[in-house]
């Protein structure tokens, strides 16, 4: 289990370094970033498949493909959600939006209870429900003060959680459909790099962009590995406890990068993060009732990125 933590927290660390890591690639664009990104990214993971013997994950969904034509759809439109979310990982830190990004992840757990309880039937607890009671308020706040959330927060609030139950929904909640939604998201990520003028006048310019976007390849690779890798060595319950350390660490980055918290916002981010620490505490009683009972508690969830 200790490894499984340490990977998972290295994880959160190399994600977090990823947003920072956007805005050393100066002067290129956040779409661009993006772009390299995924180019680089998708044969590294494909290679993690081949050496985990979890490639035939990606043949199994090839096959399914020909007998399901729902996926012919369903595919793309699992990629292009996965695109957005991961797109604007990219553009936020470089275009000063970084705290709107970080709060959206804070929320999306919320929003998760929410679906959870309307889409699925599940029965949250009175701490999940309190949480989104204040959730509620801090979004409240923020309609009062500024007329409303910032898009950069609604795409991920409720975006991802859009992008899982839709994998849930196609059935590609797995490695082999994550891989997919990269392989399908290639020509975009090319498109993106290829279509600005003249797309290597800045790598000319400046020649240490060259390694620096090989480093953005391997780093992203690299956390998503440990990432999934953590996955499989933890009990659900603590896999999803650490799983805050990110949001956490990217508002330090937002606030490196120059962003600020205004006093308006204060009572937002407290009443998020209040429900966060409420989801927090829900967590580590599940995790103590498996321990203690680990055949009558039944975590349930999925742990695929």
């Amino acid at each position: 289990m200790t490894r499984g933590i340490g990977l998972s927290v290295f994880a959160s660390v190399l994600f977090a370094f990823l947003y920072y890591y956007a805005s050393l690639l100066h002067p290129l664009s956040g779409e661009v970033v993006f772009g390299w990104r995924m180019l680089l990214t998708m044969p590294c993971v494909a290679l993690f498949l081949l050496y985990s013997r979890d490639w035939h994950l990606v043949t199994t969904l090839f096959a399914e493909a020909k007998r399901r034509p729902l996926l012919w759809v369903g595919l793309p439109v699992s990629a292009a959600l996965m695109g957005v979310q991961l797109w604007i990982f990219m553009w936020a830190p470089i275009n000063g939006r970084g705290l709107p990004v970080s709060l959206g992840y804070f929320m999306m757990p919320l929003v998760l209870v929410v679906i959870g309880r309307f889409v699925y039937q599940e029965r949250p607890s009175r701490l999940q429900w309190t949480a989104v009671g204040f959730a509620v308020i801090g979004v409240a706040n923020e309609v009062w003060q500024a007329g409303g959330i910032s898009w950069e927060t609604l795409v991920v609030a409720l975006g991802y959680p859009m992008y899982f139950v839709w994998r849930r929904y196609i059935g590609t909640d797995n490695l082999g459909g994550l891989w997919c939604d990269m392989l399908l998201m290639l020509p975009a990520a090319a498109w993106f790099v290829l279509s600005v003028d003249q797309p290597f006048l800045a790598f000319e310019v400046r020649p240490l962009l060259w390694p620096l976007v090989v480093g953005l390849g391997v780093v992203s690779a690299l956390a998503l590995v440990c990432y999934i890798v953590a996955s499989r060595l933890l009990p659900f319950s603590l896999f999803g406890l650490l799983g805050y350390v990110e949001p956490v660490l990217l508002v330090v980055v937002s606030l490196i990068l120059g962003e600020s918290i205004q006093d308006a916002e204060w009572p937002t981010y407290i009443a998020i993060w209040l429900a966060v620490g409420l989801l927090v505490l829900e967590g580590v009683k599940r995790l103590l009732t498996f321990r203690r009972y680990p055949f009558d508690a039944n975590p349930s969830g999925n742990t695929e990125p």
